[in-house]
């Protein structure tokens, strides 16, 4: 990468920053892109180089978000030499949900505007190639398991869904019991999803 995509992926991740900062504390409506533009300490039309509006940021702002949310997942399953499919999910599981009582604001903003379209954007039509490592793994990882299912990207939305919504209420408003109370019935959920849905 030569210095000048260098500085355009820094002004990117700048108002990507801003953007997400903003977002959570003044919130999306009342967030301006003089707002983010001057929090990112770029001119306002820097703005219109990378988006068409605050929603198009948004947009990209959430699938940014979920690449690096499952590429660092991903990562720390390589390092951990994880073999069995099952245990490879409960561990991503386990990632994702420690890094979600880490992060109140990004559990909330992903729980909040991850859909089924943008999920599939990310690690489909995505121009970072980390993010689809992740859905090719996932991919890949079935067929090295010999687990055969007919739509193994609803099973992955399916389990997404799941963690999304269940972190959002035991974590934030810990509703019915606590993430470390609820953890055995979500991973035996995942398990038996994974079983009703493959051979």
């Amino acid at each position: 990468m030569g210095k000048i995509d260098i500085k355009k992926k820094l002004k990117e991740k700048a108002l990507f920053q801003s953007a997400f900062d903003l977002f959570m504390n003044k919130g999306f409506a009342k967030t301006t892109i003089s707002d983010i533009a001057e929090k990112a300490e770029l001119a306002k039309g820097t703005f219109y180089l990378y988006f068409k509006d605050k929603y198009d940021l948004r947009d990209k702002l959430i699938v940014h978000k979920a690449e690096q949310l499952f590429f660092d997942a991903h990562q720390i399953l390589l390092e951990h030499h994880v073999e069995e499919f099952e245990n490879q999910l409960l561990f991503m599981t386990d990632f994702i949900i420690e890094r979600f009582k880490k992060d109140h604001n990004l559990l909330q903003f992903i729980t909040k505007n991850l859909s089924w379209g943008i999920f599939k954007n990310a690690f489909e039509n995505s121009d970072e190639k980390d993010a689809l490592t992740f859905y090719e793994y996932y991919l890949q990882s079935l067929e090295r398991h010999h687990i055969v299912c007919d739509k193994p990207e609803i099973i992955l939305f399916t389990i997404i869904e799941l963690i999304s919504s269940t972190c959002y209420n035991c974590i934030i408003l810990e509703q019915p019991v606590t993430m470390d109370e609820y953890l055995p019935y979500l991973h035996k959920s995942i398990l038996q999803i994974v079983a009703g849905f493959t051979e």
